[in-house]
C-alpha cells in the first residue's frame, strides 16, 4: 500500500492561523475574485461530477457548482462545509479517492503551495476519467502580480510559504503528467489597487496576471 503523503505543516499553518484574513481578501478584492471565478469557469466543464483539489473556504467550488472538496486545513474545510460542500481532509499528493471518479478536477490558487506538484498532478490524473479535463487557475510568477508576490513573498504569512510557477512550467509538468490539449485563459491586467471593476477575459497568456489553463486527461 502507497505511504500516505504528509502536508508540510508550514504550508498548512498559515490558513489555520489567519482564516479570517483569508475569507477578507475576497471581500476587499472582489472585483479581482470575480474576474477570476468567471476565468475559470469558461474552462470548467458544465456537467459531471468535480472535485477542487485545494478547496480552501469553497470560494471557488461554492458558486461553480462543485461539490466535493479535499484540503489539509480543518478551519478551511469547515468555511466550505458552510458553503454547501463536502469536504475530505488530505493533500493533493495522496487524495483519497478511486482511481477514475471525477469527471474533471479544479485547482485555483494551490498549485504555489504543493509539497510535490509532480505527485499532485499524477494523483490528479488517476482520479480522473479518460477524457475528463484538469483545471487549474494560479498567479503566473513572470506577470506583474507574480512580480509582487515573489518580492514582498515574506511579508504575507500565505504566500511566504509559497513556490510559484510560470505558465509555462505548468505546462510543462501536466505535460510530463500525460495530460495534453490545452487551453488558456488569461485576466487581471492591472494592480490589485487598480482593479475597479471586472477585469476582461482573453484567451492565451502572457498578458494577464492570473492564468487558467485546462488540459485533457
Amino acid at each position: 500500500m502507497k505511504e500516505k503523503h504528509k502536508a508540510q505543516k508550514p504550508k498548512t499553518a498559515p490558513f489555520e492561523q489567519f482564516p479570517y484574513r483569508y475569507e477578507v481578501w475576497f471581500e476587499e478584492n472582489n472585483y479581482v475574485y470575480e474576474s477570476e471565478l468567471r476565468a475559470v469557469r469558461q474552462l470548467l466543464p458544465k456537467d459531471g461530477k468535480g472535485l477542487e483539489i485545494g478547496v480552501g473556504s469553497g470560494r471557488f467550488a461554492a458558486p461553480l457548482g462543485i461539490k466535493v472538496g479535499i484540503d489539509p486545513s480543518a478551519k478551511m474545510r469547515s468555511i466550505a462545509q458552510s458553503r454547501g460542500i463536502q469536504t475530505f481532509d488530505g493533500v493533493a499528493e495522496s487524495l483519497p479517492f478511486k482511481d477514475a471518479e471525477f469527471d474533471f478536477a479544479l485547482m485555483v490558487t494551490t498549485v504555489c503551495f504543493l509539497d510535490d506538484i509532480d505527485t499532485a498532478f499524477a494523483e490528479a490524473f488517476r482520479v480522473i476519467k479518460p477524457g475528463g479535463y484538469f483545471v487549474i487557475g494560479f498567479i503566473d510568477k513572470d506577470s506583474p502580480i507574480g512580480k509582487i508576490y515573489q518580492i514582498h513573498k515574506d511579508e504575507n504569512p500565505f504566500y511566504r510559504v509559497a513556490d510559484f510557477y510560470s505558465v509555462k512550467e505548468v505546462t510543462d509538468h501536466l505535460k510530463q503528467t500525460g495530460f495534453y490539449n490545452f487551453s488558456y485563459r488569461q485576466t487581471v491586467f492591472r494592480k490589485l489597487s487598480e482593479v475597479k471593476k471586472v477585469e476582461p477575459i482573453r484567451e492565451g497568456y502572457g498578458e494577464g496576471s492570473f492564468v487558467v489553463i485546462k488540459g485533457k486527461r
